[in-house]
């Protein structure tokens, strides 16, 4: 895991102990005072947020303890594409641009340009250097893509 998405990680779970969890608290004893428990709406949406809650601080903490967090800038490693790097290439076919953070599969995310190291992408990305030509087997075909830039960010 990236330093960034540890400490993202990190952020989210205080939010989740010190914001949502109590709101939560407050909202299920709230809706007790409503009355009856068995047909109370509320109350039971109320509970149910809560175990989603919970499950996701049990889900962040796990991770977490379990993370091996890889400081990029640390790493000697320049002009070689490796976890952590941000990675613009040029689709030659098309001369489409992309940028692509290539990090671990809890950070992933394809909206904010993060690929999970197991990618397709990814692996043929890693240990090239600026300027080559790497060739990438997607479901439409193989597709030629040149690196055009290498970031440590």
């Amino acid at each position: 895991m990236t330093l960034k998405g540890f400490n993202k990680l990190k952020k989210e779970l205080k939010k989740l102990k010190n914001i949502i969890r109590p709101s939560i608290i407050n909202a299920i004893a709230e809706a007790r005072q409503l009355g009856d428990l068995k047909e109370n709406a509320e109350y039971h949406a109320a509970r149910e947020e809560q175990s989603f809650c919970e499950n996701k601080i049990r889900r962040i903490e796990t991770t977490l303890s379990r993370a091996q967090v890889i400081n990029v800038k640390k790493i000697l490693f320049r002009n070689v594409v490796i976890f952590g790097a941000t990675v613009t290439i040029l689709q030659t076919c098309t001369d489409n641009i992309f940028k692509y953070t290539i990090v671990g599969d809890d950070e992933a995310n394809l909206k904010e340009n993060s690929i999970s190291i197991y990618s397709p992408m990814s692996r043929g990305l890693i240990g090239k250097k600026n300027g080559d030509i790497v060739k990438i087997k997607t479901p439409s075909g193989l597709i030629q893509y040149l690196i055009i830039k290498i970031e440590y960010i």
